[in-house]
């Protein structure tokens, strides 16, 4: 592990820890060994939380809708996906042959994923403080593009903002379809007012799917 190690800059005190959170589910299964899935679900609140600290703390004149438009951008698989890259991070995950011929190693989903399970890693290992002084050393290109305006698109937040101009307050995402085996799924989402589809869209997480539906919509707003 002294490779991961000194790619992230944090040594693991709990090694299983580590290893947990680099093992996708393809691996998981075949070894009957955890995956990082649970990881997952506690890094994504503790990213949040961390980063909403952040924003809170450096801008103060901010209103709660520009700070979450500006969280939102920031907490994004393409953000994240972007650390795990510039870290080398995909070189140490556990797949199975199927799951690395497929090209997991470059999905950005999956290193998004990663992303969130190693910050709960550090979180379970060291504590609060650990983990945030991580993420804020990690993400600092990420946190300077979306102070100046050039962060990722979040989809989901623009449309929201251009329904509720309309007067519009009961958007909601409804997943229609999923398919492919556990390990690599593709959900189908669609986005609506009361009964009327306003798009439809694909992606390897709910997210990501979410994000593509708001995309079409918006594309039939303009």
């Amino acid at each position: 592990m002294d490779g991961f190690y000194k790619a992230i800059g944090y040594v693991f005190k709990n090694e299983k820890l580590a290893k947990e959170a680099l093992t996708h589910s393809s691996y998981a299964n075949e070894q009957v060994v955890k995956s990082y899935e649970r990881l997952e679900f506690l890094g994504d609140s503790v990213l949040s939380t961390v980063i909403s600290e952040y924003l809170f703390i450096k801008f103060p004149k901010l209103t709660e809708g520009e700070l979450t438009k500006l969280r939102a951008s920031i907490v994004c698989e393409r953000s994240l996906s972007e650390v795990a890259i510039s870290l080398g991070i995909g070189e140490f995950i556990y797949f199975n042959k199927g799951e690395e011929a497929s090209g997991g190693r470059t999905r950005i989903s999956i290193l998004a994923d990663i992303v969130e399970a190693i910050i709960a890693g550090i979180f379970i290992d060291s504590g609060i403080e650990e983990s945030k002084k991580w993420v804020l050393k990690n993400l600092e290109s990420v946190l300077a593009k979306a102070e100046e305006g050039k962060a990722f698109q979040d989809y989901k937040t623009e449309l929201q903002e251009y329904v509720q101009g309309k007067g519009i307050d009961d958007l909601t995402y409804v997943m229609t379809g999923e398919e492919g085996p556990a390990h690599r799924r593709l959900f189908r989402y669609q986005v609506k007012v009361s009964d009327k589809v306003l798009g439809e869209g694909f992606g390897t997480t709910k997210k990501e799917a979410e994000q593509m539906a708001a995309k079409a919509a918006l594309g039939q707003c303009e």
